[in-house]
């Protein structure tokens, strides 16, 4: 038996069920050190099958996983799954333009984009996949037939798009392809515009694609670049416009942030916050200007948002406790779901695992389909459930929902 091999991946996969080798050794019944010797494959026998059979029900993984690497390196890398339905839906329309007939005007294209910014709002995932597949065909056409200089039918191209990419950005891996050529389109459309909110605006997907898609620095200087350049105009538009800058440099902390801690990410991060602290202090309040949900409360979140990023747990509840409970209830169903979702994440990492629980099952309750249908937060809800030794009913209740064993 290769004994270093399953050493080493019972120490992934405790690290990743977040039990510290007490915990594993306690519920195997033997000592840290025992555990230490397994995981570094120091045994003077090879591991009894029985041994092995307790380990998997701890860990909560299959046999076949203590004997390959390959569970391990999927689980690492994340490799993309088929985009749900109505993700699906949305991207078939992107290259294969239907036929629209009589172009609506933009009064009435401008209320459906409403109803789907508000669908987006409430987590109302399907109905909103199903609503933009029938009006991004609609919002291109009344920008390929509007004139020369006509910015109007531009912008509502663009913010179609941008809620677009937003949407795919839903699903991850699956999406993160389409998700970047949208954003792009969006920015596209922005800029023949001409309308700096839009470009503002457009522009936070783009930074948000290249940090999904592993270009955190790029992704950064991208977001800074384009609020020095536009933040004249931006402060001239009022809250919108403020708004739309402080949401670029919150975009810039959260790429300065996914590229691993160092002092000088750190430091670029805190520098990105303070900036949009200073956008949301000139704002005065918080406001849901063309659905940013920015203000002072979004930027506390975001702070949060960071320290979970760079794996300082105890920063980010630290940072949580300085919100104010009812500032955040007021926020969007979409920002406090995730804001729950990150709160387990901080909670998984300083071990406060019931806590943790709580948190997902609330996050399940307030938004489903920001839970359940995406693969980012079942697999939260799945490493929680694995580093909980006795999980409650309701977070086996959850899990099933998201299609895991429980």
């Amino acid at each position: 038996m290769d004994t270093a091999g399953v050493g080493r991946r019972i120490a992934y996969w405790r690290e990743r069920r977040g039990l510290t080798q007490e915990d594993f050794g306690r519920q195997m019944g033997q000592t840290r050190r025992w555990v230490q010797d397994l995981e570094g494959g120091k045994r003077q026998q090879d591991p009894r099958l029985s041994v092995l059979v307790r380990a998997t029900e701890i860990l909560r993984i299959r046999m076949e996983d203590m004997w390959s690497d390959a569970a391990v390196t999927n689980k690492q890398t994340g490799g993309p799954t088929s985009p749900p339905a109505e993700a699906a839906d949305v991207i078939r329309v992107l290259y294969v333009r239907p036929e629209v007939g009589l172009v609506p005007p933009l009064s009435d294209l401008s209320r459906r984009l409403v109803f789907c910014c508000e669908a987006f709002q409430a987590c109302h995932y399907g109905a909103l996949g199903r609503d933009l597949a029938a009006l991004l065909p609609l919002a291109q056409a009344a920008a390929d037939a509007s004139s020369p200089g006509a910015g109007e039918a531009h912008v509502l191209l663009s913010r179609t798009l941008q809620l677009t990419a937003s949407f795919l950005h839903k699903y991850g891996s699956a999406t993160a392809t389409q998700a970047a050529v949208v954003a792009d389109r969006a920015l596209a459309a922005a800029e023949r515009s001409g309308d700096p909110v839009a470009i503002g605006a457009a522009a936070r997907r783009v930074a948000k694609s290249l940090t999904r898609q592993a270009h955190p620095d790029a992704a950064r200087a991208f977001a800074v670049g384009t609020a020095h350049r536009l933040a004249p105009d931006l402060e001239r538009r009022g809250p919108v416009g403020l708004s739309t800058l402080g949401m670029l440099y919150l975009n810039a902390a959260l790429a300065a942030s996914g590229g691993g801690r160092s002092p000088t990410s750190v430091c670029q991060a805190a520098e990105h916050v303070a900036e949009a602290g200073k956008a949301a202090a000139r704002l005065g309040s918080d406001m849901n200007a063309d659905y940013t949900s920015f203000g002072p409360t979004n930027v506390g979140l975001h702070e949060v948002d960071v320290a979970v990023r760079f794996e300082d747990g105890w920063d980010a509840l630290r940072a949580a406790e300085t919100l104010s409970a009812e500032a955040v209830d007021g926020l969007s169903r979409e920002r406090r779901a995730r804001h729950l979702v990150t709160m387990a994440r901080a909670q998984l990492l300083t071990r406060r695992k019931a806590d943790a629980a709580v948190s997902l099952v609330k996050a399940a309750h307030l938004a489903p389909e920001e839970i359940v249908g995406r693969a980012t937060s079942a697999a939260l809800v799945g490493d929680v459930l694995g580093a909980t030794a006795r999980p409650d009913q309701g977070l086996r209740d959850l899990a099933r929902r998201c299609g895991l064993p429980a």
